[in-house]
């Protein structure tokens, strides 16, 4: 694999190395980290170096990932909120805290687990053997409808569609602070943060990234926000209400680190879906309610 390059700030001075890496990147636990270190897939400086090196602040750190061992996703008998389904897709109403596919932390107990249990061997195999039919993601913390193919066909009609903006998904959420103006555009492009790799972050230079929101009703310190994606990065909708200023509310990674009571994650929802069937060539429309935990806190908020 490609060496991945992060450079030490000062917030870092004083840490481990170990505990740098596990707090940098997605793919490393700390153990992890420190197994990577003890083999010499690390360098500081150029150099190779020990786990309990403390750092000081602008070093180049560099890690070369071992390639993943192979694994296939095994059929796990996980309920599931069809919204959805025929012979060629299956939408699904997500909850909070399901990861989508299999992965390093994660090697089973996602949603693609779920999905063979369901739909046994009809699932289109384009996504390999970790993400079959997985046409979009929803990251693990934000709950509502995802999409999955059961057939190349579909799969390959429904990459096609998010590729020309006509596969639609509109989320709702509470952002803190009061979103001013009643609707706008954030067209802010997105790339991985240079060195923190768990985040993303608006850097020029990253991929395209456009977000239309429009108000639904504003509290005292909150807003209930719509936001539709006319793209879809990583992490977009979190990434773009934090770099205007208004942080989902529970987001732990873009907004407040101290975790809000009641809820699971973030107050994020995929509220609406729309595509063409691949098969029909006729528009679906779908839509879920908000989970429990997003009306309460609306109730709460509302107080």
């Amino acid at each position: 694999m490609e060496p991945i390059l992060l450079k030490t700030t000062e917030e870092a001075k004083g840490k481990r190395l170990d505990a740098f890496l596990a707090d940098s990147t997605e793919e490393l636990t700390r153990s992890a980290a420190a197994q990577l270190i003890e083999t010499g897939g690390v360098l500081v400086d150029g150099r190779t170096a020990v786990k309990s090196l403390r750092l000081s602040g602008g070093e180049t750190v560099e890690l070369t990932l071992p390639e993943p061992e192979p694994i296939d996703a095994v059929p796990q008998n996980i309920p599931l909120d069809v919204v959805y389904e025929d012979e060629d897709v299956i939408v699904v109403n997500k909850p909070a805290g399901l990861v989508v596919h299999p992965a390093p932390g994660h090697p089973d107990g996602t949603l693609v687990n779920a999905l063979l249990y369901h739909c046994g061997a009809s699932l289109s195999g384009i996504g390999g053997a970790l993400r079959p039919g997985i046409v979009h993601r929803i990251d693990r913390d934000t709950s509502g409808l995802i999409i999955a193919a059961k057939n190349d066909a579909a799969h390959q009609a429904l990459t096609a569609q998010l590729s020309d903006h006509t596969l639609g998904r509109t989320y709702e959420c509470i952002v803190t602070g009061t979103l001013r103006e009643d609707s706008g555009t954030v067209d802010a492009p997105v790339a991985r943060h240079p060195t923190d790799r768990k985040r993303m972050a608006v850097i020029a230079g990253g991929r395209n990234a456009v977000t239309h929101w429009e108000v639904i009703a504003r509290y005292p310190g909150y807003t209930h926000a719509r936001c539709r994606l006319e793209t879809g990065r990583t992490h977009q909708i979190r990434v773009h209400m934090a770099y205007i200023g208004h942080p989902i509310l529970g987001d732990t990674v873009y907004g407040s680190k101290k975790p809000v009571a009641g809820l699971t994650g973030q107050c994020l929802h995929a509220v609406e879906l729309q595509f063409i069937h691949p098969r029909t060539g006729e528009l679906v429309k779908l839509s879920c309610p908000l989970p429990e935990e997003f009306t309460k806190m609306l109730k709460k908020i509302d107080r």
